[in-house]
């Protein structure tokens, strides 16, 4: 035979390579390899190991005889498939399992194994009809048994019969042989089957037992089990009832029934000697039938419980976690939190857990202002220079973002104008802009989305760079811009502030330079850094549905890399990147920070704003999505009940001044610094307000946005608020309100400014009793024999205990009885028994207040 390698011995005989190679281990060959090569006389050592080891492991593949001299070898082999079963409206995957068995034989040994078998089933079917014979013997035995019993007890009636006649005589004049006589044995010469003496009519005796039948009667007979049968019982129990009124029972056979043990009878149950203890799983939320079934109880117990705890529920009803956990304690189980969010907090951690070395990265740049202040223009003038020259960059309209490399840095444009796309990513708190250019024309000035786009980067806390547009007309006026501008807190660097100002033209490029090295260095002050290995995180810019690609994503990456085939989780939506394209539209298999890109691959257009995380498992990117799907409405609530009026204290910090925010619009200007001085009047040193946006004129869509993204309300004084607004107000749970009086408006704030103050309370004395005895119970303890003095003693308010006007304890009432029945309250005048909660040491002469807190109402 050929020289075969180990994997191939091991395939052949059907055991794992590892395996067979610790098996030539043992054998003391020196194989550690699957492709080395076994030669037959190395197969003829390992198989004389095996035959001297008997087949002694479990996990051996090869079975051998134990004589040294085997005539047979057999082998075994498993194998195991996969198949899919279809059931309950999809297909399952079950294991197959296969098992083989040959054994080989030598041919000179085949003639004898042959006719040792034989001899083997002969030898166990002869025990089989030894068994059988005897089983048949003892059958007969018994019944040739009841077969003398049942004529003895036919026949011996009518003997007594004649023996019974008067005068003593039989019928035949002959005297009948008694009962004693017919057992004995025949006499010789007697007629065979006749009475002694040849009397007719009467039955022969049967036989003698032989000797085998005595010891076999004398021999306990036993049951499968073994174990003993009293046969005197069971010939009672058989003989029970046969009266002599049951003359047609005595002809029947007897009948035998099956003996049963006691220990049979008996169920396999064992009633648990203690309480069973489980670790129950509590969510947020949970109904009672849920946890219920979480404990192994009935929710009728789960009701019944909470009945006593004073809360009425049903079995469908949705309880809270506070209160699921109580239950659960008190029923004797322990409570195991389990946080809502805890997919959230993996998925958190996992990024965390991404970190690399941090390098320099672009800075993202946005261009607001005013309509028709030159923002296009310049954003057109910026894409031509930079791209049309060869350096790098380009733009499209679809992708919304392109980026330039200047001598000193690339920078990153997101290219809305407005400042609409800009509030609305944050206000679903994405921060996607590091620095905002500001477009102001020099012949206009400041207008009043200028002054929005001054107000939205203070809000969002972006630095700003001021590009005077328009500086090569003639009725151009830059210092106007600055004067302008420093009475709205924006004051320029060389007036001592810290804001930039560069005078440009997007008509004929003067001071674009000035303007990317300004951005450039504002970027160095503000040193961003990201981490350009590892997955990728950013944020969406836009989205869209597109008809031929499906839903089609923009979006910029922050940090990490982004690559074609990678699982994203954006939002509420998932998918596996089918496809990249760069700003330019083309293919791209790869970006890095501050590098917009579009992806395709999404189940769905995600919201502009929401975060774009890349992960490793698809599995866990789908489930986290459908638990923001269906946390989705959940979080859209609590922002509504955030944003409205009567809900805003509650987000404020308990130990921060709570500010009121307001975005105000009027119909005249005089109205507006009117309504914004007497507002900014209200408040105190806990809460103020503060309007952080004041204009003439409609709410707008942007306002609505501001003040959703700000958390304030919107206040109208005669003005309405436009389509548009209203739908986001209705589908935000937005506070708005219109007013027609300034006294109104003053009046509402200081409501609402009085809402937001913390609450006092103060301690109101209600009554008072002196104890005129104690009583000592055994089960209760000490008991107070009181006399009202002053005001009421109520049972649910909590009590202070003095002796000599001195506080000796604090703590609540146990019991408050007049003579024998509880009662809720006890008068002056009235005396009553007081019960203590946990305090024993009460004296005659010593005196119990109650008391409750109260609390005060405060104003401005």
């Amino acid at each position: 035979m050929a020289d075969v390698t180990v994997s191939q011995l091991a395939e052949v005989v059907g055991a794992p390579v590892e395996r067979l190679l610790k098996q030539m281990s043992d054998a003391g060959l020196p194989h550690k390899k699957g492709d080395q090569p076994v030669s037959d006389a190395e197969k003829s050592a390992l198989l004389a190991h095996l035959r001297r080891s008997k087949g002694g492991s479990s996990d051996a593949q090869v079975s051998v005889p134990a004589d040294p001299e085997p005539k047979q070898v057999t082998l075994k082999r498993k194998t195991v498939s996969q198949m899919k079963v279809a059931g309950g409206g999809k297909n399952k995957i079950v294991n197959v399992e296969v098992r083989k068995k040959r054994t080989y034989v030598k041919e000179d040994a085949k003639a004898e194994l042959e006719s040792e078998a034989k001899k083997r089933r002969e030898g166990e079917r002869a025990k089989k009809d030894d068994n059988a014979s005897v089983d048949q013997r003892r059958d007969k035995v018994r019944r040739d048994e009841d077969d003398a019993r049942r004529k003895e007890g036919s026949r011996r009636k009518p003997d007594d019969n004649r023996g019974s006649r008067p005068g003593g005589r039989s019928d035949d004049n002959r005297s009948a042989p008694r009962s004693d006589d017919r057992r004995q044995a025949p006499r010789p010469g007697g007629a065979p089957g006749g009475a002694p003496g040849g009397a007719p009519g009467a039955v022969a005796p049967p036989p003698p037992p032989s000797d085998d039948e005595r010891r076999r009667r004398r021999a306990p007979a036993k049951k499968k089990g073994g174990e003993p049968v009293d046969r005197k019982s069971e010939d009672g129990r058989r003989r029970k009832g046969r009266g002599r009124d049951d003359r047609n029972s005595r002809n029947k056979p007897l009948s035998r029934k099956p003996f049963k043990s006691k220990d049979l009878e008996q169920h396999g149950f064992t009633k648990p000697t203690a309480a069973v203890v489980r670790e129950v799983a509590v969510p947020e939320t949970i109904t009672v039938g849920e946890l219920a079934n979480k404990m192994a109880v009935k929710a009728a117990e789960v009701i019944k419980y909470m009945f006593k705890l004073g809360t009425m529920v049903t079995i469908n009803q949705v309880i809270d976690q506070d209160t699921a956990a109580v239950v659960v304690e008190e029923m004797g189980h322990k409570v195991k939190l389990v946080n809502a969010d805890a997919l959230e907090e993996s998925l958190e951690d996992a990024v965390a857990a991404d970190t690399g070395e941090e390098v320099s990265r672009a800075p993202v740049v946005t261009v607001m202002g005013h309509v028709d202040h030159g923002k296009t223009s310049l954003l057109d003038y910026i894409r031509k220079a930079k791209v049309q020259s060869g350096e790098a960059g380009g733009i499209t309209q679809h992708i919304g973002a392109y980026h330039v490399t200047t001598d000193r840095g690339m920078i990153t444009f997101l290219d809305t104008p407005g400042h609409a796309a800009f509030t609305a990513m944050r206000a679903r708190g994405a921060k996607a802009t590091d620095i905002v250019i500001l477009v102001v024309a020099a012949d206009d000035g400041v207008m009043p989305q200028t002054e929005e786009a001054v107000q939205h980067a203070k809000d969002a806390g972006v630095p700003l760079v001021v590009a005077v547009n328009k500086c090569d007309k003639e009725s151009a006026d830059p210092d106007r811009v600055k004067n302008e501008l420093s009475a709205r807190e924006v004051i320029p660097e060389d007036w001592g502030g810290d804001t930039q100002f560069v005078n440009v033209s997007a008509h004929s490029g003067q001071g674009i330079d000035e303007l990317l090295e300004s951005v450039l260095l504002q970027a160095e002050l503000l040193e961003l850094k990201a981490v350009a290995e590892g997955p990728a995180k950013g944020v969406v810019i836009e989205s869209r549905l597109d008809k031929g690609r499906g839903p089609v994503a923009s979006v910029l990456v922050q940090s990490g890399t982004l690559n074609r085939g990678d699982n994203v989780l954006v939002g509420q939506q998932y998918g596996r990147i089918r496809a990249m394209l760069d700003e330019n539209g083309k293919p791209t298999d790869t970006a890095g920070p501050s590098i917009p890109v579009e992806i395709l691959g999404l189940d769905g257009t995600p919201d502009a704003g929401d975060e774009m995380l890349a992960v490793q498992d698809e599995r866990k990117a789908r489930e986290i999505a459908m638990f923001r799907q269906g946390k989705f409405r959940e979080v859209k609530l609590a922002r509504q009940q955030a944003a409205k009026l009567e809900n805003m204290f509650k987000d404020m910090g308990s130990d921060e001044k709570r500010t009121l925010k307001v975005v105000l619009k009027t119909d005249v200007r005089g109205s507006l610094e009117a309504i914004t001085a007497a507002l900014h009047e209200q408040g105190n040193d806990e809460v103020d307000v503060k309007v952080i946006f004041g204009g003439v004129g409609g709410i707008t869509e942007t306002d609505a946005n501001l003040a959703l993204a700000s958390n304030a309300i919107l206040v109208g004084f005669n003005v309405r608020a436009d389509a548009t607004s209203r739908r986001i107000v209705e589908s935000e749970g937005l506070g708005l309100r219109y007013y027609s009086v300034i006294y109104d408006i003053i009046d509402d704030v200081k409501q609402a400014l009085t809402g937001m103050l913390k609450a006092e309370f103060r301690e109101q004395i209600v009554g008072t009793a002196e104890v005129r005895d104690v009583f000592r119970a055994p089960k209760i303890g000490a008991v107070a024999g009181c006399m009202v003095i002053e005001g009421i003693m109520f049972r649910n308010e909590r009590i202070r205990v003095l002796r000599e006007d001195v506080v000796i304890y604090e703590g609540e009432l146990e019991s408050l009885r007049r003579f024998k029945d509880d009662v809720g309250e006890v008068r002056t005048g009235y005396e009553c028994g007081i019960g203590v909660k946990n305090y024993n040491d009460v004296k005659v002469g010593d005196k119990i207040e109650v008391y409750k807190s109260v609390e005060v109402e405060r104003t401005l």
